[in-house]
């Protein structure tokens, strides 16, 4: 039998003897057979590619997220540091303000003062793709719905959205910090030079008895010894055994130290500041004009020259050039 010429045959041989199968197929159903192979093959390719670009996608999110939350942690604990930090320099500061006031120097203004609270917390959010990567349970899984919640892009925004807030934060704490430091350095600089200049100061105040003995005469309004009128003592006398030592009470530099009529042996020494003080009726003077002393040197000897009763020093401090009450200085 002729085939006609628009069909193709299959011949299928089964032995020697049997007869064999053939099967034929119109030309147009052929071609359109492999057309249809064709598409199908080029769709399942496309299917294909899709599929690798999901997945690709999906493991870019899921380790994009994985670092996200890393970041996250990592800045949660720098802010917590920085918390820990800022404590630290509100104390220090309210130390700084109490030297200044007991250094004598001017507070800051109350709208300079911090009220020492913590800075801003970032609440974490129930439910976000963050916490749910931290438990392991997240929702990147075999399943479809999983791949698609992770190929959601809106996700990824929402955790770098979060990310940059936490991070602008940490930002603003660590220049607040910078700013205090640098005004908490400059404050501990101010109270460095004014502790050295009250040092100096302090080293300069007569403080201390010059002698041992017992004031026989007080500072101010008395009875003269000798012309029994009613005078004003500019000074202490204190009575003490003869020779004994007498004590310069701060340090200073020695300014006279020669003889007067009423003072007879008489030192006086520059403390600076404004003050000065005087020793008069000296049996003896150990220091000369110039000489540089220091609080408890012995700068003379005591005695009764001059005018005088007996035995004893006459003891005078001055303020910027007015006699004042030696006792006011005098604290042990």
């Amino acid at each position: 039998m002729n085939q006609p010429n628009d069909a193709y045959t299959i011949v299928i041989f089964r032995g020697a003897t049997a007869k064999p199968l053939r099967f034929s197929f119109p030309r147009a159903i052929v071609k359109r057979a492999v057309i249809l192979g064709v598409f199908l093959v080029l769709a399942e390719l496309a299917l294909l590619s899709q599929y690798v670009v999901q997945t690709g996608e999906v493991w870019e999110l899921q380790a994009i997220r994985q670092e996200l939350l890393s970041a996250r942690e990592r800045t949660s604990e720098f802010s917590t540091a920085l918390e820990d930090l800022k404590r630290r320099v509100l104390a220090m500061k309210e130390v700084n303000e109490k030297l200044r006031v007991m250094l004598g120097i001017e507070s800051l203004k109350p709208e300079d003062y911090l009220n020492g609270q913590g800075g801003e917390e970032t609440p974490l959010v129930e439910g976000d793709g963050l916490n749910a990567g931290a438990d392991g349970k997240g929702s990147v899984g075999a399943s479809g719905e999983g791949a698609s919640e992770k190929s959601d892009p809106k996700a990824a925004d929402e955790a770098r959205g979060l990310e940059k807030d936490l991070v602008n934060k940490v930002q603003q704490k660590i220049a607040w910090l910078q700013n205090e430091a640098v005004f908490q350095e400059r404050t501990l600089e101010e109270l460095t030079e004014a502790a050295k200049e009250r040092s100096v100061r302090w080293a300069s105040t007569p403080s201390v008895w010059p002698v041992k003995g017992w004031v026989t005469s007080g500072f101010g309004l008395r009875i003269s010894p000798f012309t029994g009128q009613r005078a004003v003592h500019d000074g202490l006398d204190i009575g003490a055994a003869p020779s004994a030592p007498v004590h310069a009470p701060a340090g200073g530099h020695v300014t006279v130290a020669g003889f007067d009529a009423k003072m007879g042996n008489v030192i006086a020494i520059d403390h600076g500041y404004g003050f000065e003080t005087q020793y008069g009726h000296l049996s003896k003077m150990l220091v000369k004009p110039g000489q540089r002393v220091k609080r408890g040197d012995v700068v003379g000897l005591v005695g009764s020259t001059g005018l005088s009763t007996g035995p004893h020093l006459h003891y005078m401090v001055k303020v910027n050039n007015h006699p004042v009450n030696p006792q006011r200085y005098i604290l042990d």
